[in-house]
C-alpha cells in the first residue's frame, strides 16, 4: 500500500471515529481529497485507494488535471484495471477555491460542486451558463464566518438576504454553507466557528432553504468540524503531505 494510500486510510478512520464520538452516521460525512499542487500520479494512487471526491481550488488546474488523470488511467486500464480498483467509480470533481466570474462558463458542468459561491453577481453568472448547457449547477454559499478582511464569503447575516434573491436563479441549486475559519494552532479554537455556521444553516433552514451540506473543517481541525455537524471535509496535507 502507497503512502497516499495509507494517509487517505487514516484520515477515513478518523472521520469515522469523530462521527462516532458526535452520535453521528459516518456515512454522512464525506472527505473530499484537496489535491491542490499535488502531482496527478499521487492524485492517481488516491483515487485507486478509493477517494470518491477531488477537490481544487484553481479551475485551470483541476481541468488539466482532469485531463491528464483520465489519459493516464485509459493507458493503466488498457489491459483491464487493476484488481484492486476494479469497479471503483470516476472520481467527483469540487471546487473549493474563490470563482472569479469570469471564470464561471469554464467551471459550470466540469464541477459537481462549488463550494465558493460569495456574490449574487456569481450567482448570476453561473445560473447563466448553467442555462446555456442546459444543467443545474450545484453550489454552497460561502461565509465569512469570522468576518475577516482577507476572507472570501458573506457575512452570517447577510445569508438570509443572499439566499431569497438568489432562490430565484432556476439553473443555480444552492445546497448549503461552506466556511475557513480564521488559522489556529489548536483545532478547539476553530470548534466555535463551525457551530456558528451550523446554527446559521439551521436559521436558514427554518425559513425553507435546502441546508443538506456544510462544507467546513480542514486537516489541522476536521475531527471537531465532524463533531460539529459537517457533511464536506476538505483534507489536503494529512493525505498528500506539505506543499513545497
Amino acid at each position: 500500500m502507497s503512502l497516499v494510500a495509507e494517509r487517505l486510510r487514516a484520515v477515513e478512520a478518523r472521520i469515522y471515529s469523530a462521527a462516532v464520538r458526535a452520535g453521528r452516521d459516518p456515512a454522512s460525512v464525506r472527505l473530499v481529497a484537496v489535491t491542490k499542487t499535488v502531482p496527478v500520479e499521487f492524485v492517481m494512487e488516491a483515487v485507486g485507494a478509493g477517494a470518491k471526491i477531488l477537490g481544487e481550488n484553481r479551475v485551470q488546474e483541476a481541468l488539466s488535471k482532469k485531463l491528464t488523470l483520465d489519459s493516464l488511467k485509459a493507458a493503466r486500464y488498457e489491459a483491464g484495471p487493476p484488481a484492486s480498483e476494479a469497479g471503483l467509480p470516476a472520481p467527483e470533481w469540487h471546487l473549493i477555491g474563490p470563482l472569479q466570474k469570469n471564470k464561471a462558463r469554464q467551471a459550470v458542468g466540469e464541477f459537481g460542486l462549488i463550494h465558493s459561491l460569495d456574490s449574487l453577481e456569481l450567482a448570476r453568472e453561473i445560473d447563466r451558463q448553467a442555462k446555456k448547457k442546459g444543467i443545474v449547477q450545484e453550489a454552497l454559499l460561502e461565509i465569512n464566518i469570522a468576518s475577516e478582511e482577507t476572507k472570501h464569503g458573506i457575512r452570517p447575516e447577510e445569508a438570509p438576504g443572499f439566499m431569497k434573491e438568489a432562490s430565484g436563479l432556476e439553473n443555480l441549486n444552492i445546497t448549503g454553507l461552506m466556511c475557513v475559519p480564521p488559522a489556529v494552532d489548536d483545532p478547539e479554537k476553530s470548534r466555535p466557528y463551525f457551530k456558528e455556521l451550523n446554527c446559521l444553516a439551521a436559521e436558514l433552514a427554518l425559513k425553507g432553504f435546502d441546508m443538506t451540506e456544510l462544507s467546513m473543517g480542514m486537516s489541522q481541525d476536521f475531527e471537531v468540524a465532524v463533531e460539529e455537524g459537517a457533511t464536506l471535509v476538505r483534507v489536503g496535507t494529512a493525505i498528500f503531505g506539505a506543499r513545497a
